[in-house]
């Protein structure tokens, strides 16, 4: 069994900063990707940023000079930090991870339970 466990998440002013973190945690062999993506009332999920095992990372230009993704493989990590706020940054922001279990062959898309991030004017 895995678990994604999300942190982090509130209600700010717009300017302001918060950092979302996310715990792999379970019978984990590897694991790919990590990233956050967000979806607001009414809209898709959408990417915010992931963060490749290799090192890459992929920014989603809403969010590019604001946001940075960052990870610790040892701890089975991810964070976002969030600088500058915007309104429409509003929220419910979900951690995704890739992942290879002890009782699969193949990796597997894991979701966390979702943080929700309001952003006021």
């Amino acid at each position: 069994q895995v678990q994604l466990v999300e942190s982090g998440g509130g209600l700010v002013q717009a300017g302001e900063s918060l950092r979302l973190s996310c715990a792999a945690s379970g019978s984990i062999l590897r694991i790919n990707t990590m990233g956050w993506y967000r979806q607001a009332p009414g809209k898709q999920r959408e990417l915010v940023a992931t963060f490749g095992s290799g090192g890459s990372t992929n920014v989603a230009d809403s969010v590019k000079g604001r946001f940075t993704i960052s990870r610790d493989n040892a701890k089975n990590m991810v964070s976002l930090q969030m600088n500058s706020l915007k309104p429409e940054d509003t929220a419910v922001y979900y951690c995704n991870a890739n992942i290879l279990t002890l009782r699969s062959n193949t990796y597997r898309s894991y979701w966390g339970q979702g943080t929700q991030v309001t952003v006021s004017s």
